[in-house]
């Protein structure tokens, strides 16, 4: 399950797909696609024509607000949360510290995934 934004969540989309598993995409608003960098709408594209399931939300525009929503979304139907993570706060509302912190407020299983010597722009 992913909510497919560019980088980390499309990377894991690709090898879930490429190993034979199923994917589900939580699409946080209206705008949510053309929100992307224009480079990674193709791949977009593709993960959506290959989610076995898609939860839209209602929301028109993407925002903080959206995306966190998308993320909470995504944690009611998960039973284990994978975050690549480098432990540091979130830049805005909605990073993944926001969502790895509701994961544990929930109880829900989180594996951190921030190999040594990686860093973040």
């Amino acid at each position: 399950m992913s909510c497919l934004a560019d980088g980390a969540d499309q990377i894991f989309a690709r090898v879930v797909l490429a190993l034979g598993g199923t994917l589900e995409a939580v699409v946080c608003s209206a705008s949510y696609r053309d929100d992307l960098p224009v480079d990674t709408h193709d791949e977009y594209d593709m993960f959506m024509s290959a989610a076995e399931e898609i939860h839209r939300l209602r929301y028109a525009e993407s925002s903080s607000e959206s995306h966190m929503e998308g993320s909470r979304v995504m944690l009611d139907l998960a039973e284990e949360l994978y975050a690549v993570w480098d432990g540091k706060p979130a830049r805005g509302y909605g990073g993944t510290a926001d969502v790895v912190a509701e994961a544990r407020e929930r109880g829900i299983k989180v594996r951190v995934i921030w190999p040594e010597g990686s860093s973040r722009e």
